[in-house]
């Protein structure tokens, strides 16, 4: 498995901006108010992916792998890699439409009370989004197994 292009992910959350720009350029009069903890959702997950970075590194500095017990399975690890990669394609779509979203709203936020209103919302979930891929991306990281040396040749 490759890892995550971020060039992959900035063309999702490109694709997700112009999207919701259009969209939101089209039916922002009738879309409910956004709270300020609309966005605040990826903020758990962002922890979430945190704590098993932690874990699975630790793990693979200590090289506690395999099935036993206070081991960490293998096929764990891949699983790891496999929701560190959904969460960066979560947070960058996520992260996308809510920049798509404040395009919109900054320039109407001195002539419409709703648009002012729903910046803070807006924008704390552009952060979360960003905050999710950047946890996602170091989970990843954290589930590369670390050089043993054995490769290399001796000098």
């Amino acid at each position: 498995m490759s890892p995550t292009r971020v060039r992959d992910l900035v063309a999702l959350a490109a694709f997700a901006l112009v999207a919701t720009w259009i969209l939101a350029s089209s039916f922002y009069g009738s879309v409910p108010p956004i709270s300020t903890f609309a966005g605040a959702s990826l903020y758990p997950v962002a922890v979430v992916l945190v704590v098993v970075g932690l874990l699975v590194r630790s793990r693979l500095r200590t090289r506690r792998i395999g099935p036993g017990p206070g081991q960490l399975h293998p096929i764990t690890v891949a699983r790891a890699v496999a929701l560190a990669k959904a969460a960066a394609l979560v947070g960058a779509a996520a992260a996308g439409v809510w920049a798509g979203l404040l395009i919109h709203l900054l320039p109407l936020r001195s002539s419409v009370r709703a648009a002012s209103e729903d910046t803070p919302g807006a924008l704390i979930g552009l952060v979360a989004g960003i905050v999710a891929v950047a946890a996602a991306l170091w989970l990843e990281h954290c589930c590369r197994t670390p050089d043993d040396g054995a490769d290399e040749p001796a000098h």
